[in-house]
């Protein structure tokens, strides 16, 4: 494919890579059999900054043993509206995303509860076409998206344990915050009007909860998305956003032979634009709903298989997600 516009169009997407989870069995001390699932989402920052919006991530806040370390291998592909960068002048988009990435989560002990801390980086690359001020262009491009670090810190439900005792210690309710900030390091040119970096950072605290009855749990976080300026957008505009809220759900069912599989769902808002000061009417209100598998393939490693798809839709959102990550663990 070629650019029949010089650098019109740059990479956008929802993609979102997570983690599988591994689940081990364990025993009381009556010796009768209970599943303990060691369970963490490896958050792979591998779209535009404005597409972060769409994360459906299940058993994002539940406890893990200190001293683990996580590494994953993830791939996502995504094709429609996948613009979902309202902050540029394109309309009726048709484009494919496709995301590779690597992430690396190390959980730690954080004044006597559980917490992790999660580096993650990726590449993206984009081919289709969008209109552009009436005229419709093509291109395809590939670039290194903005990295990410993420820590979280489970502040009820979950102390900071040794594998051993992890493994003797009931299921409960588990509630903490995170805090993830993406660095403005991802390929990114004021020529091009979506790119696969940012040039601005982005701020994400979140509060989560997880309860588990049996087979079943249910999550639920709240978060909010707080963009800095950039100076640099499309020439030498400054382009302004608001902040974009979110809630996510996630209902969640253990399988035989230790897979699981989850039905999620999501809404987000806001994220209004400002070029020069002058305000966009492109507020987001927007939903995604999806599903999970995960399954184990060894003691220390697990795949997950996910897809997602935009239900509903005011900018940036009538798309189609399917992806996978490998995952593998050690002391």
């Amino acid at each position: 494919m070629t650019i029949t516009r010089v650098n019109v169009l740059g990479i956008a997407g929802d993609a979102k890579l997570m983690s599988g989870v591994t689940p081990s069995p364990a025993k009381s001390a009556s010796g009768s059999a209970s599943w303990r699932l060691l369970a963490l989402v490896i958050f792979l920052g591998l779209c535009s900054v404005e597409a972060h919006s769409q994360e459906l991530e299940p058993r994002t806040y539940t406890n893990l043993p200190v001293g683990l370390n996580f590494a994953g291998l993830g791939y996502a592909y995504s094709e429609g509206e996948v613009n979902a960068a309202p902050s540029v002048p394109i309309e009726d988009a048709e484009l494919t995303l496709q995301v590779t990435g690597a992430a690396y989560v190390r959980s730690v002990d954080l004044w006597g509860r559980a917490g992790n801390f999660t580096a993650a980086w990726g590449r993206a690359c984009v081919e289709g076409s969008a209109l552009l001020e009436g005229e419709r262009v093509r291109g395809d491009r590939c670039g290194s998206t903005d990295p990410s670090l993420r820590v979280a810190y489970m502040f009820y439900g979950a102390p900071a344990m040794t594998m051993e005792a992890f493994r003797r210690t009931a299921v409960g309710r588990v509630i903490g915050l995170s805090l993830k900030v993406s660095a403005p390091w991802g390929d990114y040119s004021n020529e091009n009007i979506i790119n696969s970096g940012s040039n601005r950072w982005t701020i994400k605290p979140e509060i989560g909860a997880s309860n588990r009855w049996g087979k079943w749990s249910v999550d639920a976080a709240f978060g909010v998305r707080l963009f800095t300026d950039n100076d640099n957008f499309k020439g030498s505009v400054t382009l302004e956003q608001d902040p974009l809220y979110q809630v996510q759900l996630h209902l969640i069912y253990d399988l035989p032979k230790r897979w699981w599989i989850a039905l999620n769902g999501n809404y987000f808002w806001g994220g209004e634009t400002r070029k020069d000061g002058i305000r966009a009417d492109d507020r987001q209100e927007n939903s995604r709903l999806g599903l999970t598998l995960a399954l184990p393939l060894t003691r220390q490693q697990s795949l997950k298989l996910y897809a997602s798809r935009g239900i509903v839709t005011s900018i940036g959102n009538d798309s189609d997600t399917v992806g996978v990550l490998w995952q593998y663990r050690w002391q």
